[in-house]
This record gives C-alpha cells, structure tokens and sequence, in this order.
C-alpha cells in the first residue's frame, strides 16, 4: 500500500507547477491559487503519491480557467502534452470533477497573495513617503519582487501551518523594517485591522526571514570559470570537473525540447541555476515577468524595453576575473 504524501513531495510538485507557470506565461495569481486548491483538497482527501502530479495539475487547470482570460487558457491536450505530467486529457478531467466535489465548487478563496496586495496598498496609502523610499522605481514592481518572495514561502510547507494574511503580513513587515524608521507602528495598525496575533506574527517573520535567506544558494565553494566559445557562455564547475559544450539540457527538462517533466515518483529536481555571469539579469526578468501581471493594480505603463535594458547594460558581473585552468 502506497504511503501518504510527504511534505518533500508536497513542495516539489508546487515547485513543479510553478515552473509551468512560466512555461505557459500565466499570471502569478493562477500560481498563488493553484497552490491553495491543492492544500485544500490534500487536507480534505487523502491522497496516494501516485495521484499527485494528476492532483496538481488539475489543480493548476482550474485555477488558470479561474483567473486567466479566455485566450491564455492553456489547451487541455496541450497542458497535458506540454506539462509531460503522465497523465491524459480525459484522467485530468476526471481529477478536475472530484476536486470540484471535494471543495463544494467554491474555487474563489482569498489567496496569500491576495492579502498581499492589500497590506501594501493600505501601507502606500497610510504612510506616502514610503513611495520616496521604494527600491524599485514604481510600487507595482516593488510587489512583484514581494510576489516572488510569498510565491517561493508558498512552496515550503512548514510556512503552511500559518494562514495565508499571516505569511503575507510577515513578508510585509521584513521588508517594511528594512524602508521605515516607523515600521513597527504601521505593522501594529495592520495587526489590528486583520485582527491577528502579534505572537504568531512574530514566529512567523522568524521562519520566513530563514526561508528566504536559503532561498538563493551561495556559490559553490572555490568555483573555476571557464569560458566556452561554442556556447558564448561562463559555466561553473567544481574544481577538476570540467563540462564540455553540449546542448543537453539541465535536470528536470526534457531531452526533445527543454520543457519541464513532471516528478516521475513524487519527486521533482530542482530548477537550473543560470550561467553566474547572467545571474542578475535573469532575476530582472523573473521580477519583470511579476510586474507584467499585477501593473494593473496601480494603473501603470510599461516600461520601454530600451530603458531595462540599458540599467542592465551597466551592471557589473559578479563573476571574479577568469583564471587560467590547469589539469592535474
């Protein structure tokens, strides 16, 4: 008899569908809610480890067809193809109707993102000189690197025993201590307004602080660049290992186009760490890919491509300088 899903497996799935998520270029609200309908039917059903990926991605489905516009749904056929999750059209159908069952057909749940949304309007509007003091030039992108950070917490599940305003609340405040002297007394005002415990807030900061101070890896120790003219790139290695250039794609892609595959046993790998010297542009990107999805809420425009760009042209690397290579 197949055992009960483990907690590992739980954050690998949702680590799964969130690079979906980019794949199909959806909204971070149809992550944030996908997540939610799968903590919810997986604390109501029992399920088998062997039903999980066919759970997740017919969670992901359904919270696509809940938030998305009609013609950025993804096809079934296509989902089911492109996600290579193992299971069919007509299996994933299924799967959506005994969902649906499970949670009384009430998919429009407040999300943690949603009360992240709102705690960082009613912050905006209570103390106006933050607007001065943002790191990002607009208060939109300024929650879409606040979105990434609750998005990754999403994914752990020991941040599941708090509700959802609580995490939103504790990414909140970590980074309101960081802009405002007065950041306590505005933290104070939204315990009050959600009427939670300060207790509770409190533990929470502390493990979201860890969570997400572990959420970028450090380099690997004594790291050796070395320059590939075929591939136009730095790779990094260990010292000794040397790779040589291949279009093989990384763990967790498949061999024929690059795609993610789903976990084949309830475990899924980890997404690629990018070339170092691309390091900060490719987290530009993923905060840009955010801001594309909730510029809305502030009534902002776009940016000009050139103007990103251009900020991006002069960042230093963060490489150190090439050394020569020697084998031993």
């Amino acid at each position: 008899q197949d055992a009960a899903i483990s907690p590992r497996q739980r954050d690998e799935v949702i680590q799964w569908l969130a690079k979906l998520k980019y794949q199909f270029h959806l909204y971070p609200e149809t992550l944030a809610l996908a997540i939610s309908l799968l903590d919810r039917f997986l604390s109501a059903v029992k399920a088998r480890p062997k039903y999980l990926n066919c759970i997740a991605i017919s969670c992901f489905f359904l919270a696509a067809k809940t938030i998305e516009e009609d013609e950025r749904i993804p096809v079934l056929k296509v989902l089911a193809r492109d996600s290579f999750c193992g299971c069919s059209p007509a299996e994933i159908r299924r799967m959506e109707k005994i969902i649906l069952d499970k949670l009384n057909w009430d998919l429009h749940t407040a999300t943690p993102l949603d009360f992240l949304h709102i705690f960082h309007a009613v912050a905006v509007s209570s103390r106006p000189q933050l607007l001065t003091l943002l790191p990002t030039p607009s208060p939109s992108q300024h929650v879409a690197a606040l979105t990434k950070q609750l998005l990754h917490c999403m994914a752990c599940f020991q941040l599941l025993q708090f509700k959802g305003s609580m995490l939103a609340l504790a990414i909140v405040s970590l980074e309101l201590e960081k802009l405002l002297p007065d950041w306590l007394a505005l933290i104070i005002e939204l315990l009050q307004k959600a009427q939670m415990d300060s207790a509770q807030l409190i533990h929470c900061r502390e493990l979201v602080a860890h969570h997400l101070s572990t959420a970028q890896p450090s380099l690997l120790p004594n790291p050796v660049y070395v320059y590939s003219p075929l591939q136009q790139t730095l790779v990094t290695c260990n010292r000794g290992a040397f790779p040589q250039p291949s279009s093989v794609p990384g763990p967790g892609f498949s061999r024929d186009n690059g795609r993610p595959e789903a976990p084949l046993t309830g475990t899924a790998a980890l997404p690629p760490r990018p070339p170092a010297p691309a390091k900060r542009k490719v987290e530009q990107m993923e905060v840009d890919d955010f801001y594309d999805g909730i510029k809305r809420l502030y009534n902002e425009e776009l940016e000009p491509v050139g103007s990103v760009c251009s900020r991006q042209e002069g960042s230093a690397s963060p490489c150190p300088p090439l050394q020569p290579v020697s084998v031993m």
